[in-house]
């Protein structure tokens, strides 16, 4: 035990001082190359210029100058580097407190709406307002709950914006026309895509999306009509939302999906995942029905429709399900959701014999 604690002693010993030779071998060739080599430097030249003519002093003269104004655009160059180095860990620390303080707000808005909806439901009594005590109590089961979900998809959709702010901000370049969005798109669509298509269109497009919150892309197939609203995704940054349309659908839980009395799960469609997924966002989402006439529309989107006939967009709650449970995914209020005032819906029509024919009651809707 004696002769290794010796042993390892002079390992450390051995160690350090290896350390040590290092650092005051590199601090020499520093010294060599910024003080002793210059002086040596000077003494070689004067020494060799005892021998110059006028043509070698002229070329010297050439050389030092180059040299010289190739180290002055080292020394620049390496602190512009520097500084955009600080410039930039500047700017990112800015960006981080930046969205800590979004964050700070955004809960902050939800805490003031949720005192508004409390005076609401003193002064209208058993109204359509959400209690603030009934919805922390909501929240408190929620985050206590660690049991399986009877959401599984909606669940995941919370996991994956946890801690994330998908807030917008707009800038000055944002605020732009019609006319100019409508060039933006093409050339983007054009550039990006390889999708082409005429102003008129998209100027139409446009229009119906300032207008309503549903819109119909009729025609025959191979014209376009989903690559359309898939380019929209693509060009407001957030992916559209395709949801295929099934010949089986005959009412909203096809659609939406259902509780499972047996399994106790909700058997979760794309268009539920892809609807709830829209509460957590404030940028445009487009959700598409495709070939949304392979069955009757009025059967399965009849509830969609009266809702957004609507004023107040307050009242565009889509029931989900009867009641709360612990586990429920968080923006399911009540058994509801409520539809953001971001969100449109698409749908793709064919003309051919294997379709429904769209009534005149959903056109104007």
């Amino acid at each position: 035990m004696v002769e290794f604690a010796r042993y390892y002693i002079n390992f450390i010993r051995e160690f350090f001082a290896n350390i040590g030779e290092f650092f005051k071998r590199l601090f020499e060739a520093f010294a060599d190359l910024f003080f002793n080599g210059v002086v040596n430097y000077f003494r070689n030249f004067i020494t060799a210029s005892a021998e110059f003519t006028l043509l070698d002093w002229v070329m010297a003269f050439i050389v030092i100058l180059i040299n010289s104004a190739f180290v002055v655009f080292l020394v620049l160059k390496l602190y512009q580097l520097v500084r955009r180095y600080i410039k930039f860990n500047k700017t990112e620390i800015e960006k981080d407190d930046l969205l800590e303080e979004i964050t700070f707000l955004n809960q902050k808005t939800i805490d003031l709406m949720d005192e508004k909806n409390k005076i609401l439901s003193l002064k209208m009594g058993a109204g359509t307002a959400v209690d603030h005590h009934d919805l922390t109590k909501e929240d408190k089961k929620k985050d206590e709950h660690t049991g399986p979900s009877r959401f599984v998809k909606l669940i995941q959709v919370d996991k994956e914006y946890e801690n994330t702010v998908t807030s917008v901000h707009m800038r000055d370049e944002d605020m732009i026309n019609l006319n100019e969005l409508v060039k933006r798109f093409i050339n983007f669509s054009a550039s990006k895509l390889g999708l082409f298509y005429d102003r008129k269109i998209i100027s139409a497009f446009f229009a119906g999306m300032a207008t309503s919150k549903t819109m119909i892309l009729e025609g025959i197939s191979g014209t376009g009509k989903t690559s359309l609203p898939y380019a929209m995704g693509k060009f407001f940054g957030h992916d559209s939302s395709i949801i295929a349309v099934q010949p089986s659908w005959r009412d909203r839980a096809e659609m939406v999906g259902y509780l499972n009395e047996f399994t106790k799960k909700f058997n979760e469609t794309d268009f539920l995942k892809a609807l709830y997924d829209t509460t957590y966002r404030d940028d445009v989402c487009i959700i598409v029905l495709d070939e949304m006439n392979l069955a009757r529309v009025e059967y399965y989107f009849a509830e969609f429709l009266s809702l957004l006939e609507m004023p107040d967009p307050d009242v565009w709650w889509v029931d989900i399900v009867s009641d709360t449970q612990p586990g429920d995914p968080k923006n399911l209020i009540n058994g509801k959701i409520l539809l953001p005032q971001n969100v449109w819906f698409v749908g793709t029509a064919n003309k051919d014999d294997s379709t429904f024919t769209i009534t005149d009651s959903i056109v104007p809707r």
